[in-house]
């Protein structure tokens, strides 16, 4: 018998093994007793009757599937009322949806980077982030993470159109990116005199470079209301800053958005490949994502709730000896000695109930395993006081 062409996979799985970090699926019941602090269902939405109405209603109206890409027959009404009221309540002049976030971010760092610009990433950026970066026609430059002083230094190498790529809250210790720093540093790169590019061409008013903002993690937590972290940094709107969004973290659903200038957005629709070649979100999930979104504008409380719920975890755990990130969002990372001794954690807590997410290498680039716990907004005082027991009997 001929030799398979895929024996590379089977080493592949063998060293995997060897090192503790094989990846499995494990399906959940509909009615799972698990107490769920693994998910990312920040505002408790995801089974709020009025978004599990609205994705059924729209599903009902509009059918199971989008029935094409968004430019042939995928754009349904439904997906320009949310478009309209994400831009709205974001503070941006106009928004364009995508089946996923994944997918939003692939199109705005793609679409933004022509060949012979100048791509800045922060070290810490989620994959699909870095995934656009290595996509994108232009140059990438990774930086050190939240480091504005580190941007400025790559702005200053760039010799055609740059942007400058963050996460606003990075998803694997929870930590909030210097947004006003950053935009500052974006802006500096095209005051005259100021960079050496500028120098050697004697430019004057060149343009800045533009600020990519992956808001996943922002939306629905931070800002008044939970309008997000470009909200709450004042740079909603403005002319030189673009934000992605997730529709299956606060909201509750499935798909993302780029939110920006209309002439962007026009842009995305004549330029990104996730958008022009991809199949839209489905209608039950923009019903499910417009209904939270509306829950959200009526019960701003919700983003302070979630908040604090994150704040009350790090707080709690921290005072029994543990080691943590103290949380700027709903995300609150536990440190872990080992890839082994997070994965034993982790399973010591789903045996008493609690579901926690666990981060090991490659996952995280700084190779330190973790504990990934996520606030939520609907969690009880006795859920807290639960959670928090387990973990601390668990690491024992």
């Amino acid at each position: 018998m001929a030799r398979s062409p895929f024996e590379w996979i089977d080493e592949q799985a063998r060293a995997r093994s060897r090192a503790g970090l094989v990846r499995t699926l494990r399906p959940r019941p509909a009615d799972s007793e698990l107490l769920d602090l693994a998910g990312n269902d920040y505002l408790g939405l995801a089974r709020h009757p009025e978004v599990t109405e609205g994705a059924a209603r729209a599903a009902r109206t509009w059918g199971g599937g989008a029935t094409g890409s968004r430019l042939v027959s995928g754009s349904t009404e439904l997906h320009a009322e949310l478009e309209r009221e994400l831009a709205e309540f974001c503070g941006f002049e106009s928004a364009l949806v995508f089946s996923s976030g994944y997918a939003a971010n692939l199109a705005a760092v793609t679409a933004l980077a022509p060949h012979g610009s100048l791509i800045v990433s922060d070290a810490g950026n989620h994959a699909s982030l870095i995934d656009g970066c290595r996509l994108a026609r232009g140059t990438t430059q990774v930086v050190a993470h939240a480091d504005p002083d580190a941007v400025r230094k790559a702005l200053d190498t760039r010799t055609g159109p740059a942007i400058v790529v963050s996460d606003t809250v990075f998803s694997v210790d929870g930590d909030a990116a210097p947004l006003t720093a950053l935009a500052a540093a974006c802006r500096e790169a095209g005051e005259p005199g100021e960079s050496g590019a500028s120098r050697k061409s004697g430019a004057s008013g060149r343009p800045g470079a533009a600020l990519v903002l992956d808001d996943a993690h922002g939306l629905g937590v931070i800002g008044d209301g939970g309008r997000g972290a470009a909200w709450a940094a004042g740079l909603a709107g403005a002319p030189d800053v673009v934000a992605t969004v997730t529709l299956s973290k606060s909201l509750g659903s499935q798909g993302g958005a780029v939110l920006g200038p209309a002439h962007v957005i026009d842009h995305l629709v004549n330029a990104a490949r996730t958008f022009i070649f991809d199949t839209g979100l489905a209608p039950a999930a923009a019903g499910a994502a417009l209904a939270a979104l509306r829950l959200l504008r009526e019960e701003p409380e919700r983003a302070a709730r979630a908040r604090a719920v994150a704040i009350s975890l790090y707080e709690r755990l921290t005072a029994e000896g543990l080691e943590a990130v103290r949380p700027d969002a709903a995300v609150v990372s536990v440190r872990a000695p080992s890839p082994e001794q997070a994965l034993r954690w982790a399973a010591e807590c789903r045996a008493a109930g609690l579901a926690v997410g666990c981060f090991r290498p490659p996952s995280v680039p700084d190779g330190i395993s973790r504990l990934r716990l996520t606030a939520r907004a609907d969690l009880t005082e006795g859920q807290l006081d639960r959670a928090v027991g387990v973990i601390i009997e668990a690491r024992r």
